[in-house]
């Protein structure tokens, strides 16, 4: 049979990269296919028969965790990481250096005067909730995929995104220098008023109280605090697929969650006279605004078919998928030649017989002549 025949084959089936010929003639193929019909280190791919479950296919999901990819994945973005030192040694840096000292009017100490309190929100607190936060539930949702492209995206993502809002929000801070609502008195704590020649306050306050009066503009606490739950937020849209067109409602309250969290601390600003309105505005577009520049870097949008999932995830089943076809086609063709191979070994050994009776019947017509006197 010519190796291009496949009639022969009743079925052909296909287990995870490898293949396994069932022939309705003879039951040799499979003998001789077994060695080519070991598995493939290939991630088992399933195409449109793969069942979704809650709308995420399992497809590779739980082949590239920490342990197996995860320091393969980090030394990817290694430049990544480098620039967010860098951040962080800048954000430093324009903490510790000087604002601008804007010139204050005595008239201007009207809108000045509002009572000197703690912060509702603490400092500290910031990174717990903006940071940490958002990474405890990278953390479980990789626990429960154990997506490493998920987790490390996600993480450096949350990271930029703090960070790049930082840098800008204390950059215009050192830049702009409005002071604080409660500027009057940090500059004058026990409320006697100097002013120089200019009509420019003379403060004689608690230095480091007076550089942090001049540091209004924008909210810091705001702008990280959207930063953080700004990112968690379409994180969070993405995972749950809030936009998948089905009108769970539900949805929208754990996505717009981390959003009120934000907003709230945003208040709590102005509620404390550290910030005016306008500074709070400023900080959460600001910070909201980076958040999604910083997210789509990583991931598609959440109203995206694709929104569950980082796009290194699906370039990597792209290539898998890749990988998988070509050796599907590669053991097609071996098949074919296996097939061929025995075709041919019968038709040889068929025509041989053959020829051994033609050359035994030759042989007894000769002596026959010569017995006969014809030779």
């Amino acid at each position: 049979m010519p190796w291009w025949d496949l009639g022969s084959l009743s079925r052909l089936r296909i287990f995870g990269g490898g293949f396994q010929a069932v022939s309705g003639k003879r039951d040799d193929s499979s003998a001789i296919t077994s060695e080519w019909n070991s598995p493939i280190d290939v991630p088992l791919i399933d195409n449109k028969n793969e069942e979704r479950q809650n709308g995420i296919p399992e497809v590779q999901l739980g082949s590239h965790t920490v342990r197996s990819h995860g320091v393969a994945v980090a030394r990817t973005h290694m430049h990544d990481w480098l620039i967010l030192m860098l951040l962080v040694l800048l954000e430093i840096i324009l903490y510790i250096i000087h604002p601008f000292y804007r010139f204050v009017g005595k008239d201007m100490m009207t809108d000045l005067k509002y009572p000197l309190k703690s912060n509702t929100v603490p400092v500290w607190a910031v990174p717990m909730y903006a940071v940490l936060l958002p990474i405890a539930v990278f953390l479980v949702v990789y626990y429960r995929r154990r997506d490493v492209y998920d987790l490390h995206h996600a993480i450096l993502g949350l990271l930029f995104s703090v960070l790049v809002t930082g840098v800008i929000t204390d950059s215009i801070k050192n830049a702009v220098g409005r002071p604080r609502p409660d500027f009057f008195w940090r500059c004058f704590p026990d409320g006697k008023e100097l002013y120089d020649e200019w009509g420019n306050v003379v403060c004689h306050g608690v230095s480091s109280v007076i550089k942090e009066g001049h540091k209004s503009f924008p909210s810091g606490h705001t702008s990280w605090s959207f930063a953080g739950l700004g990112f968690l937020s379409l994180y969070l849209s993405g995972k749950i697929q809030a936009f998948d067109r089905r009108g769970h409602v539900a949805k929208l309250c754990i996505v717009f969650l981390p959003l009120l969290v934000a907003s709230l601390v945003g208040i709590s600003r102005v509620d404390d006279y550290w910030h005016h309105w306008q500074d709070v505005f400023a900080g959460g577009l600001l910070g909201l605004t980076v958040a999604t520049f910083c997210y789509l870097q990583f991931f598609p949008p959440p109203y995206h078919e694709e929104g569950w999932g980082p796009y290194a995830y699906f370039r990597v089943l792209e290539e898998s998928r890749s990988v998988a076809q070509a050796a599907n086609m590669v053991g097609m063709h071996n098949l074919q030649i296996t097939e061929a191979q025995v075709d041919n070994q019968e038709e040889e050994s068929s025509h041989g017989f053959l020829g051994l009776h033609l050359a035994d019947n030759q042989s007894a017509l000769t002596s026959l002549d010569v017995e006969s006197g014809r030779r």
